[in-house]
């Protein structure tokens, strides 16, 4: 079967509408998940979130004729799930009680290169073009923080740190496990992600004080629709059909994202800084997606010579 990412058209649209949900959906998250967590602590608001958005495509796909996944592939997804959403999602939802939505944006935006780093040791090693994407992307970073001082102190600064290192391995190790086929290995790791999330909130004591003000559930609606059901299963369709590094391009964009809603809604500054970086991590996402682009021009060459 032809890889969706190197079809004609239709699969080159599918790429490209997962490529922009979870530009700007992603990128919202991070405004969302703070209003959330006025009112809910971190693992109580985020594990509802995906055990909920997860339940209820896992009943669609069953609808749909899909088949159950096997045991190892349940076990596979709850691996991943644990690095992807209790580790990744859940260490920003840590963060964000005393780092503002922008910042933990900007340092999760790292994660494509660990990402890089990691798959260069198991063996997938990066274009050279793909590289001086990375490079422009980290120069956005870097311009973006040069101006600001990060508070990460603490738990908090230790997690968002750790986050996009979580997100990274788990992006890659689940093209190396039995998943379930489709969108059934994203229902499955949001169902057990979440269900783990709820271990982690009992255990760190979290208690939620009713009633929860509209504001915080209309954020944790907003996460559950748009957050997981359609951004995290656009997010689980680009790992199967592009090359991780096309996949993780959002974590470019979503700072940028992030730092325009919180000038938009927040009142935050949009500085000439803050442009430079914009355009610098521009600029790095358009390297990548080209060099994609062109090495599957040339794997399709042969094919349509024979």
């Amino acid at each position: 079967m032809a890889n969706p990412s190197e079809s004609p058209s239709g699969g080159r649209a599918l790429v490209i509408a997962a490529l922009l949900s979870l530009y700007v959906i992603w990128g919202s998250t991070y405004y969302a998940m703070r209003v959330a967590l006025e009112a809910l602590p971190p693992y109580s608001m985020a594990a509802p979130r995906f055990t909920i958005a997860g339940a209820l495509l896992f009943v669609v796909l069953l609808l749909r004729g899909a088949a159950l996944p096997k045991p190892r592939e349940c076990l596979a997804c709850a691996a991943v799930g644990t690095l992807l959403l209790v580790m990744g999602n859940g260490f920003v939802a840590l963060a964000e009680r005393s780092v503002d939505s922008g910042t933990a944006a900007t340092i999760v935006a790292t994660m494509p290169l660990w990402m890089a780093g990691i798959g260069w040791l198991w063996g997938e090693r990066p274009k050279a073009r793909e590289l001086l994407g990375l490079a422009f992307g980290f120069a956005g970073v870097a311009v973006l923080n040069s101006g600001s001082e990060l508070t990460l102190r603490g738990v908090d600064g230790l997690a968002v740190v750790l986050a996009p290192v979580a997100w990274a391995v788990g992006s890659l190790w689940s093209k190396r496990l039995p998943m379930p086929s489709g969108l059934m290995s994203t229902a499955c790791q949001m169902i057990l992600g979440g269900l783990a999330m709820f271990v982690v909130a009992f255990a760190r004591g979290e208690r939620v004080h009713w009633p929860v003000s509209g504001r915080a559930l209309a954020a944790v609606g907003y996460l559950i629709v748009f957050g997981s059901l359609i951004a995290f299963s656009a997010y689980g369709f680009l790992l199967r059909a592009t090359r991780p590094l096309i996949a993780t391009s959002y974590a470019y964009v979503n700072p940028l994202v992030a730092l325009a809603i919180g000038a938009a809604i927040g009142g935050e500054r949009l500085t000439a800084r803050k442009l430079g970086a914009c355009a610098l991590t521009v600029a790095g996402v358009l390297i990548v997606t080209l060099s994609r682009q062109r090495v599957a021009a040339r794997r399709a060459e042969p094919q349509r010579a024979r």
